[in-house]
């Protein structure tokens, strides 16, 4: 993927903002198929003009497919934009192969699958619990989220958004922002530190949780 500009993206994804954080469905196939656009359109604007031509098209639900592709949409460029964040800095290393699902780069030798998360309700503890028990919320994230086809026992970073008014998922576009939270860590990273899920003693796998909480 080319070099992405960060400036006119995050303001891009922030034209989401004034819209409710809702799915009104699960991910499947056929709708992933529908709204696949979503990986070669930046723009805000572009994005709803292909969400209606496609709604027409194929005669679907224009509230619930409006909602499951821009959400597809926004989670997709914070995740991209998040990546190149972390690849600029000093200590860490794209993955060599582009194609593999499991690792989007290293920091010092350490291969990691990243995660941008909301602070999951479904943990059903408060945020000082999980910043005090990190390894019990690490092994839930594992065991509860990317259950799929993308589900797998490898090392992942896990980046935690949480917003003290609970629109955490607004917190994914402010990718300035983040930046000095990844930045801080990658300057601080210390092996002895990752944490271990303990899905299975089999498949060791290391994780680690950055929080960026506003």
């Amino acid at each position: 993927m080319a070099q992405l500009d960060l400036v006119k993206l995050e303001q891009e994804l922030k034209k989401r903002w004034p819209y409710r954080d809702i799915w009104f469905r699960k991910q499947n196939d056929v709708w992933d198929k529908y709204s696949n656009f979503i990986y070669n359109i930046q723009e805000f604007e572009a994005l709803l003009e292909r969400i209606k031509e496609t709604v027409d098209k194929h005669r679907l639900n224009k509230k619930h497919f409006f909602y499951y592709t821009v959400n597809r949409w926004y989670n997709f460029w914070s995740a991209c934009a998040v990546e190149q964040v972390f690849i600029e800095l000093d200590g860490v290393d794209a993955a060599k192969n582009k194609k593999d699902r499991l690792v989007d780069f290293s920091i010092q030798g350490i291969k990691f699958d990243l995660k941008t998360s909301k602070f999951p309700k479904g943990f059903g503890r408060d945020l000082d619990f999980a910043m005090s028990h990190q390894q019990k919320l690490i092994k839930w994230l594992y065991l509860n989220q990317s259950t799929g086809r993308r589900y797998h026992i490898e090392n992942r970073l896990f980046l935690i958004v949480y917003s003290e008014d609970g629109d955490h998922y607004k917190l994914k576009a402010e990718i300035e922002w983040l930046k000095t939270h990844i930045e801080e860590y990658v300057e601080t990273f210390d092996i002895s530190n990752l944490k271990r899920p303990h899905i299975t003693e089999t498949k060791p796998a290391y994780s680690d949780i950055i929080w960026a909480i506003k």
